[in-house]
């Protein structure tokens, strides 16, 4: 019989190997990419947007006495991301105002990479501690994981390439990302703090950095484009992207 701890690292993997989905966008005509762009991102603002007030803010709600202390969580999420942009943008724009002609929206990649990267290690917690529980519970959460993580990947990819990326850099980047849920369940089979210790800290971090890259870096880039029949589409692929992630409650 396989380890339960192989299992679980197997899992995990197999969920950090979806970053590379991105690759799929390798073979599309550039043109191609860079009319439809626009409408990924999109999408991905309203995954964003539906990942928290869809999955995670009803997670911490679920338990009502740590709820308000996960709401002062969150807000350190939005201030932490605000620092995090503020270094970012002041080195790009400022030390070096010739080496990088992206220094508008460069940045949003990197902040879209911190909240993944921040969003797959609490991915390899929640897994590890399912199969710490049972193989059972362990295989429907990967399950339920991969089929959340697809169209997210797809979109922080689109991201990426909005922000300069390029595609090369981007998949790397985005499965240095992916790999973090291997490093956090690692942590989980390798420690004894359990795993609801700490993702009750770094999940509502996690919601805080989402909020705050949809609505201070995505939304504004989407704003950037005035016409009307784009902002039908944009507000369309928005909406798109909420409620695939609603959709996704009723396979949980």
């Amino acid at each position: 019989m396989i380890p339960t701890s192989l299992l679980t690292l197997l899992s995990v993997l197999g969920v950090s190997l979806l970053s590379l989905l991105g690759i799929s966008l390798f073979l599309v005509r550039e043109s191609l990419i860079r009319k439809v762009l626009l409408y990924i991102v999109s999408f991905s603002t309203g995954s964003l947007f539906g990942d928290v007030f869809f999955h995670i803010l009803p997670e911490l709600a679920e338990d009502h006495v740590v709820f308000e202390r996960a709401m002062i969580y969150v807000l350190l999420g939005v201030l932490l991301s605000f620092v995090i942009e503020k270094i970012i943008h002041w080195h790009h724009c400022h030390i070096l105002p010739t080496a990088d002609h992206h220094c508008d929206h460069h940045h949003v990649g990197i902040m879209s990479l911190v909240g993944d990267a921040a969003h797959n290690f609490i991915d390899g917690l929640l897994i590890a501690a399912s199969f710490l529980v049972s193989i059972e519970i362990g295989f429907a959460t990967t399950i339920a994981v991969m089929l959340h993580e697809i169209p997210q990947e797809i979109g922080d990819f689109a991201i990426l390439l909005h922000s300069g990326f390029s595609r090369t850099k981007a998949v790397l980047f985005n499965l240095l990302s992916g790999l973090m849920a291997v490093f956090g369940a690692m942590i989980v089979l390798m420690s004894s703090v359990s795993a609801p210790a700490l993702t009750a800290i770094l999940l509502p971090i996690a919601a805080g950095n989402f909020l705050y890259l949809a609505g201070s870096d995505l939304i504004p880039e989407l704003h950037k484009h005035t016409g009307i029949r784009q902002g039908f589409l944009q507000l369309f692929c928005m909406t798109l992207g909420m409620a695939a992630m609603y959709a996704l409650k009723f396979l949980e």
